[in-house]
């Protein structure tokens, strides 16, 4: 099992940055893949980024540019350094990790408001 603890949400204002963090428990040697996701009132939740063992990143068009997802291995955490949000970013974001068999593990989210 692996569990998995995300913080760093919150109310922030338009064109501002927050960074949150993910950090793992558990059986954690067997993590390959930790990403970020996130749904919005309405709609399915989606990929933000994601980052697997050896540092290779994706993300969605949507934020390229804007965030940006690290990993501390040492630390068993990943962050979600986000900038230049935007209100559509606003979201409950999501932290998942997929172990090396392919089983999958999520955090119990955290909330992103962009609001003046």
């Amino acid at each position: 099992q692996v569990q998995l603890v995300e913080s760093g949400g919150g109310l922030v204002q338009p064109g501002g940055s927050l960074r949150l963090s993910c950090t793992a428990s558990g059986v954690i040697f067997s993590i390959n893949t930790m990403g970020w996701y996130r749904q919005a009132p309405g709609k399915q939740r989606e990929l933000v980024a994601r980052i697997n063992r050896g540092g290779v990143t994706n993300y969605a068009d949507s934020v390229k540019g804007r965030f940006t997802i690290s990993r501390d291995n040492a630390k068993n955490t990943v962050y979600l350094q986000m900038g230049s949000l935007k209100p559509e970013d606003t979201a409950d974001y999501f932290c998942k990790a997929v172990t090396v068999t392919s089983r999958e593990f999520w955090g119990q989210g955290t909330q992103v408001t962009v609001s003046s």
